[in-house]
Order: structure tokens, then C-alpha cells, then sequence
């Protein structure tokens, strides 16, 4: 099980991420970037948080939620609203698009 932080937001690694995918682990992936930013990069399944129906609050509050940026920071503070919304298995994926552009899908462009 991944580590949490003080706010009980999971860190997900980007090659266990990569295993969810393999495995076809049900998951919501949710991009907190602009749209200008997921057009430079983006994990295929990605979400934006702006394009989720209905939001957040649409979502089922036991849903596994991996949420990313650029680097992680954004995501977390995302993760850590989310936690506060009520949802219980929350990630913020370590590393952002950076690190799996780095270490999974190096066709994915860095920025």
C-alpha cells in the first residue's frame, strides 16, 4: 500500500500507476492542468478535473481518484480537497506528467 501524507492522500510512483493500467485497474485519472498545458502533454485516459460531468461531486465518494499536474504540486493540494470532500482512496500520482514522460512513455513530451 502506498504511503500517505498528514492529510491522508496516498503517493503513487509513476511505474505503479503504469501496473494499475497493465492490470486494468479501475481508476478515475484526473488531470488538474489547464488545458493548454494537457494539449503540450497527457496520459491517454486522462481527464481534466473541468471536463469530469457533473464535477467532483458527481463521483462516487469510494471511487479511486489518481489526480496529477506538471510535478505533483497541484495534484496534491487537488488530493488533499478531495479528502476533505469525503472521497477515502485518493493518490497524487509522484512526479506529475514529468516523471511519467521520463520513466514510462518517453514519447510523451516534457515541458
Amino acid at each position: 500500500m502506498s504511503e500517505r501524507d498528514g492529510h491522508g492522500v496516498r503517493r503513487l510512483r509513476v511505474e505503479e500507476l503504469a501496473r494499475w493500467r497493465r492490470e486494468g485497474r479501475r481508476h478515475w485519472l484526473v488531470d488538474v492542468r489547464p488545458r493548454s498545458e494537457r494539449a503540450l502533454a497527457s496520459i491517454e485516459g486522462a481527464v481534466g478535473l473541468d471536463e469530469l460531468p457533473g464535477g467532483l461531486d458527481a463521483l462516487d465518494r469510494d471511487a479511486t481518484l489518481v489526480f496529477l499536474c506538471h510535478h505533483g504540486i497541484r495534484s496534491m493540494l487537488a488530493a488533499r480537497r478531495a479528502i476533505d470532500a469525503g472521497f477515502t482512496d485518493v493518490h497524487n500520482l509522484e512526479g506529475g506528467i514529468d516523471a511519467w514522460a521520463r520513466d514510462v512513455d518517453p514519447d510523451i513530451p516534457r515541458y
